[in-house]
Parts: C-alpha cells; structure tokens; sequence
C-alpha cells in the first residue's frame, strides 16, 4: 500500500538520521545530547531562514512514539525533506535503520539524477562521535564529507564531545551554527524534487552486516543496440552499446543500467557491468584464463525482449539458461507506454522470452521478486525490485556456490559473472507489475 504524497508547504528543512544509544541504566534518555543538537540546529535555521511561524524546520524519529504511524511518517518526511543530515558514528553504520533511512534518500536523489537534475547529494553528514575513514562504508564515499572545516577539536571528539566537555561549549556553538549554515546553503543550492515516499518495512539497508566481508556482483545487459536493431524498431531507447538501453526514456535521461549500477553500489555492493554480446563474443576487456574461470560472485541478467529479434543472441541466451546457476537471476524491464512493446510482436517476443530462459525464469517466480521477470513496467517499478533481486542472486550464492572448485582446466561455457577477482573474498516485496 502507497504512502499518501506530502504537500509541499510541509517539507521539513532537514531530517536527521541517527543510531539509537540503547539505554544500559536508569540514568535517563541516553540520545538527550542528540535532541539538543536538533534543537540548536531548528533555532539556528528558524534565524537564518524566511520560514514562517509553525512550519516544519526539522525532522527525528524521536517525536514519534510506538503506534503513532511511525513507519509511514518516517518514509514520508524522507521522501519530502530538504537535506538529509546523517549524525557518522561507529554505531551509526551498524544500524539497520540508519542504512534504511540513507537507502531512501539516496534513491530519491538517484532517481532525481535520472530525471535530468545535475544538483549534488543534497546530504550534509555531521560527525556525532570521532570516526576513522576507513569505518566508512563504501556506499556513502560518494559524498563530500570535509571534517576539517570545523577545526581539530570537532574531527577528534565530534559533536558529543563538544556538547559535554563545558570547556569546548564555545567550539559547540560555533559548530552548531557553521553547521545550520551548511544546511542551509545546500538547500538552497541543490534543490531536490519531492520524491514518493518508500515504504519503510521493504526498504533495504544501504550498509552491510557487521563483520561481512567486501560483496560483489554483475550485471550483464542483453540488449539491441543501434546496430543490431531491428528496422521497425523505435531506435530512442538505444544506443552504440547494450549499455546504453534506456527503456524508460520518457521518465530518465541515464541509462537503465547505469542507473542500476549506482543503486547497487549504493546497497554497499562492489559491481561490475558488461553486455551479455561482448561477453558472448570475447569482446571483453579481461582475457586471460582465469577470467574465464567459473564466476565468485553472484550476477543479475538484465534482458531487454527486443534482444529476441537477434536468432544468434537468441540461441545464445538459451545455452546460457540450460546451464544457470542458481545464483543468477533476472530483471525484464519494459515500457508500459512503449506502443510496439504493447503489439502483438512485442506480445510474441514476451512468449519468446518464456521459451528462451524458462529455468532462469521459473527460479524468479519462486522467489520472493517474481514481479522482475513477470515484466517491469516502469522506472519506479524496477528502482522498487531492483533490491529484491539483488538480495535474492546473493542469498543463492551464499547457499549454493562451491568455496572450492572442483581442479581442472576452466570450462568454456557462456559467462554471465564478469571477470574473477582473486584478491576478494568470495562471497522484498514484489513491488512491480505484471504486463496486462
């Protein structure tokens, strides 16, 4: 069920993400500090803004008690907030919740990038206790993050420290201020649009498990480009190369895949992408024999229907289906505003597709993201599945995938992993829609 849309005179200025300190005794609320930062913030933009009287500054959870809609409101003001200010701890990157929170925005800006819009990550972190660099995932190192513009004292004990330690008060107001300032300028610099609100319980955590190794996985894209298209076929959708597939071009101005690679990164995944023809043809950049070794890392197969037109591509896809892994799975992303998609060809090469990868197929409609390969009609649809499938590919590798190979020569056979990384360890909800 979709959370209702928020007007937009209720955006709140800023939402701040922040790990819960869990309470060890009876010495009162232990995220206190945390709450008079949120204040000192709301005062400073209340002064350094035009808001008017009992508009929303800003937005923390702690408002919200148990069976107050806490789940729904959460996803709404994320979706309509401002800038989001994320408080870095050891234990900040450890919460389940906060990765939730970081994945949300992170996709609405994403998807806003999509649209056309060249504004920066509207995201202002603020360093709540000291952390090292290396603490930080790989899915957040994208952001700007410049701890030295608040001075020494601020990088070694953080926002915490300033607040408790009454010698450093001044240093705390100063950076409070400094702080509200920030926020201030990237909201009025990088205007995000209001995004539709995500819902909370299906939304994944943008950091990985406490103690788990370095994840990885590939996407391979099997698509038409302008040079093996089809005459009749509308051309806008691609490009000089599968990865230029862009499906939903009426709603992104990136790429399908491109725009898949950063959200899987941001799920705190290493990823690797190529076209399933270059692949098939050893056009790839890896040629050496240990790259044609059996795969260490799980994939996703990234099928556009048209790709079927091609008989050689066709029979390919077909060898590669008769051998998959559990571990690969599929997304069939299509247009539902595409007219040939909706023709009777475009309905015959959907049957086509049921004949060409039947195992691949059948595996996803036993999982828990059948709706990937039942056919995924919009942008909003795959940015919704896209986590599903990806959670799901690593789970049957986790349980299926050999630690040890079995010795011998590698088996030359139709890859749809990418190249072998030696050096790194080995490793929803439907929310799309069926075709009519």
């Amino acid at each position: 069920m979709e959370v209702p849309e928020r007007a937009l005179g209720n955006q709140p200025y800023f939402f701040m993400s922040y790990a819960h300190t869990p309470a060890w005794s009876g010495a009162g609320d232990p995220d206190h500090w945390v709450r008079v930062l949120f204040t000192d913030l709301c005062d400073h933009i209340m002064a350094l803004t035009d808001l008017p009287a009992g508009a929303p500054v800003g937005f923390m959870d702690r408002e919200m008690q148990v069976g107050d809609g806490w789940p729904a409101r959460l996803s709404e003001n994320l979706a309509t907030c401002r800038v989001f200010v994320p408080l870095f701890s050891p234990r900040y990157f450890a919460s389940e919740s906060c990765g939730r929170e970081w994945f949300a925005f992170n996709e609405r800006v994403l998807r806003a990038r999509a649209g056309g819009s060249s504004a920066p990550p509207a995201v202002v972190p603020a360093l709540w206790t000291h952390l090292d660099d290396a603490q930080l995932p790989d899915s957040v190192r994208h952001v700007p993050i410049d701890h030295a513009q608040f001075g020494d004292r601020y990088a070694a004990n953080g926002l915490y420290g300033l607040i408790k330690l009454s010698r450093l008060r001044d240093e705390y107001e100063e950076t409070v201020l400094g702080l509200a300032q920030r926020i201030v300028r990237v909201a009025q610099e990088s205007p995000l649009p209001v995004g539709r609100p995500r819902l909370y319980e299906n939304t994944p955590s943008a950091f990985k498990p406490r103690g788990e190794g370095p994840r990885r996985i590939h996407l391979t894209v099997a698509a038409p480009t302008l040079r093996t298209l089809p005459e009749h076929r509308d051309a806008r959708p691609y490009g000089e190369n599968a990865r230029d597939w862009n499906p939903y071009h009426s709603e992104s101005t990136q790429s399908l895949p491109a725009l898949a690679e950063e959200l899987i990164r941001s799920l705190d995944y290493q990823i690797s992408v190529s076209s399933f023809d270059a692949e098939e043809t050893d056009e790839s950049p890896v040629a050496d024999g240990a790259a044609k070794a059996a795969p260490s890392h799980p994939g996703i197969l990234l099928v556009d229907r048209w790709a079927l037109t091609d008989e050689a591509r066709r029979d390919k896809l077909r060898a590669f289906d008769a051998e998959a892994r559990p571990w690969v799975s599929a997304i069939v992303p299509w247009n539902s505003a595409d007219v040939q998609s909706r023709s009777e060809e475009g309905r015959r090469l959907a049957a086509t597709l049921e004949q060409t990868l039947p195992l691949i197929l059948d595996r996803g409609r036993r999982a828990d993201c059948r709706a990937a390969v039942n056919g995924v009609p919009t942008l909003k649809a795959f940015t919704d599945v896209l986590p599903a499938v990806v959670a799901h590919a690593t789970r049957q590798y986790l349980k299926h995938a050999e630690a040890h190979p079995p010795a011998g020569p590698p088996v030359r056979r139709p890859r749809l992993m990418g190249p072998v990384h030696p050096a790194l360890p080995e490793g929803g909800t439907d929310h799309g829609g069926e075709e009519a």
